[in-house]
């Protein structure tokens, strides 16, 4: 019969590909990692790694047991859950957040959170879309703040709010003189992009139907990943680009009045969403952390509607 504690470093050999960091991870020496995954292969009869490639694989036979293994864990931290819960909020959440959302939506909610459930832990790391998902799914993540809908079964979304986009321009831009823009005012070769993998590129590509390849500097292929990178390019030189609604927050009033642009309604929007895998056991703290978002969010965003506007699916 295998052990929790065996179950526990048979995945974190599976993620590190290495029994010596496999061990570091799990704060325990390696012989005494590897002795316990032999004593669960040979309880189990099975292989579950191939030590013999480098680095470590783990076989066709091994990721069923793996797959195995973190639905007994996952449904004894469930347990864990419902034996501790004294009324009070407490525990630790592991909360995953698009870098282009992450610096507009944090400063908003995560202090008065942290007032309201000092007994609740929260772990935030700034992740990919892509990223946010896969963890998801392994349960490395409890839950995630991103643009929806993703189209995907294994996950469910709460909706936290919409979120219009802004054409941000530079006083050299011909959209400088515009007091409201369409899309087909938007050119694609003066648009700063963020880089590969981030949802929020993928969206200013749909709006603006622009060609990736485009640049706004014939000879300067620059793409970042950060919106305020983009901000201070546009500030001190030429181009556009696009922004969601928290980011215009800290804009100066001039830059409101002039370099920032509305879209004619329909006006394109994002869709933000706090998600978890089907297998969720932190309910309560989901459910505060989606209430105290909700609550801190500005008037004007917290709300819009769906009238006027037109969601835009990455």
């Amino acid at each position: 019969m295998a052990s929790l504690t065996q179950l526990d470093y048979i995945i974190a050999v599976d993620e590190e590909k290495n029994f010596s960091r496999a061990a570091k991870k799990c704060h325990v020496s390696q012989p005494s990692l590897s002795a316990q995954v032999q004593k669960l292969e040979d309880a189990l009869g099975v292989i579950v790694f191939d030590r013999s490639k480098k680095p470590i694989v783990t076989t066709a036979k091994g990721m069923e047991v793996l797959k195995q293994a973190q639905v007994v864990l996952r449904e004894h931290r469930k347990l864990k859950t419902i034996i501790n819960d004294r009324g009070e909020l407490s525990g630790t959440f592991k909360l995953g957040i698009i870098p282009s959302l992450s610096s507009y939506i944090l400063p908003l909610f995560i202090e008065s959170f942290s007032r309201r459930y000092p007994q609740v832990k929260i772990q935030i790391n700034e992740l990919k879309t892509e990223k946010i998902l896969s963890d998801l799914y392994d349960d490395k993540l409890d839950g995630g703040i991103l643009v929806t809908p993703l189209y995907d079964n294994k996950i469910i979304e709460r909706t936290l709010f919409f979120e219009k986009f802004y054409v941000f321009c530079s006083e050299s831009h011909k959209l400088y003189m515009k007091k409201t823009v369409s899309e087909k005012d938007l050119d694609s070769g003066s648009v700063w992009l963020l880089e590969e993998g981030h949802c929020f590129r993928d969206q200013v590509i749909k709006v603006c139907s622009l060609n990736k390849n485009n640049h706004v500097l014939e000879n300067i292929n620059f793409e970042s990943g950060s919106l305020e990178t983009l901000i201070n390019l546009i500030r001190q030189g030429r181009g556009y680009t696009l922004l969601p609604e928290l980011a215009t927050k800290n804009l100066l009033k001039s830059e409101k009045k002039n370099n920032l642009k509305e879209f004619i309604n329909p006006a394109p929007t994002r869709e933000v969403s706090l998600v978890h895998s089907r297998s969720f056991s932190l309910l309560d703290i989901l459910n505060a952390l989606e209430e105290e978002i909700i609550l801190n969010l500005p008037a004007h965003i917290k709300s819009l509607k769906r009238k006027n506007i037109n969601i835009i699916d990455i």
